[in-house]
């Protein structure tokens, strides 16, 4: 579909169509668990658990935190992201791991299928679990593995990571060629099933391509915005705006590529969020921090683990231009159990009506969510 979807909200005022969606406007909502927080593109893990890996981390500690966060909703990465790991049967053996966590602690977290399943985590004080994939690898050649994953709960599908793959050049690739015959097939595959189809991390030709080939509204879910900051894995002017006119959505991380120091500061978060929504409007912008909240216990130790993190990602030729062993990737002031209602409380400081606040924080997701899941 062509419809451009800003006129969804644009069309009232922010608290009426924050109503229209069942919730209220407010930073703080009278129930005492806060607004709708949607991380379209998060983790549930422990950064201080060196075992930590791509399947949710349910922990203790972990769950206690990210209830305290107050996080409705999270975009967690399942399934195959580089290695030499088989693409289709890990990302297989991750889907199932999964779903046997969700059921351990159905008390805390539940699978998120549809917009509903977000209101109902909010409603029922869980987390929703939104899966997805950072990678298009696991498709092979055959687009029809679309179907099998959608069935299986993935509703997310980011067709590439920073290298070139079958479907299209990633923000790394130096080529720019944009998106393959392949690339279009599983994007038909992705509509047909109603999952979104996510262009994070892609090169500028292959998120460009994509969003004009595809029948719904496309997502951007973790990037930061190139017109500040001057990086591969943020996005254009172009690409932004072509991604809200086409009624998309375009998630802020809290990344290195912020800044040009690679040293990440909350005001950075701000910034992007801001020249984001000039550019988007301020119903097609919310987050996607590229991380989790579990707070990091000793951050020189962690330097360590990053230093070496850093050295594999650039073995495995998966690094972007930006990130190195002495940036952290977390924003500094911004990270911990009390990073949303901090962002909540620095966009109101900057003059933000409660209604916009509400929209970036969780309610524009969830209006995509809407337009491509159904309710």
């Amino acid at each position: 579909m062509k419809t451009d979807r800003r006129a969804f909200l644009g069309a009232a005022t922010g608290a009426t169509a924050a109503a229209a969606l069942g919730f209220s406007a407010e930073v703080e909502a009278s129930d005492g668990r806060g607004m709708i927080v949607v991380n379209a593109l998060g983790g549930l893990g422990d950064p201080n658990d060196p075992r930590d890996g791509l399947v949710p981390n349910l922990s203790p500690r972990v769950l206690a935190e990210a209830h305290a966060s107050g996080v409705t909703a999270i975009n967690v990465t399942l399934g195959y992201v580089s290695g030499e790991a088989d693409p289709f049967e890990s990302s297989v053996r991750d889907i199932a791991a999964s779903d046997a966590l969700v059921r351990e602690h159905a008390r805390d977290v539940l699978k998120v299928f549809a917009a509903a399943d977000i209101r109902r985590a909010r409603q029922e004080g869980r987390i929703g679990l939104i899966y997805g994939f950072q990678n298009g690898a696991m498709m092979g050649e055959d687009p029809s593995r679309v179907d099998i994953f959608a069935g299986l709960g993935v509703r997310v599908f980011q067709l590439t990571y920073n290298p070139a793959n079958l479907l299209g050049d990633g923000s790394m690739a130096p080529g720019n060629r944009g998106i393959t015959p392949l690339g279009r097939d599983v994007i038909a595959r992705c509509n047909a099933n109603r999952v979104m189809v996510d262009l994070s991390h892609s090169g500028e030709q292959t998120c460009l391509e994509a969003a004009r080939a595809s029948a719904q509204p496309i997502s951007v879910n973790h990037t930061g915005c190139r017109a500040l900051t001057d990086l591969p894995r943020n996005k254009t002017d172009e690409e932004l705006r072509l991604v809200a006119e086409r009624g998309g959505f375009v998630g802020i991380y809290f990344m290195p590529f912020l800044n040009p120091t690679g040293h990440a500061r909350a005001a950075d978060v701000v910034a992007h969020l801001e020249h984001a929504v000039n550019v988007c409007g301020e119903d097609h912008v919310g987050i996607g921090t590229d991380g989790s909240v579990t707070q990091i216990d000793d951050l020189d130790a962690y330097r360590a683990v990053l230093a070496k993190e850093i050295a594999d990602r650039r073995a495995a030729g998966i690094s972007a231009a930006g990130e190195r062993p002495d940036t952290f990737p977390f924003v500094a002031d911004l990270r911990g159990p009390d990073q949303f209602h901090k962002l909540a409380a620095l966009l109101k400081g900057r003059g933000w009506s409660e209604a916009r606040i509400a929209k970036v924080m969780g309610l524009n997701f969830l209006r995509y969510a809407e337009a491509v899941w159904g309710a």
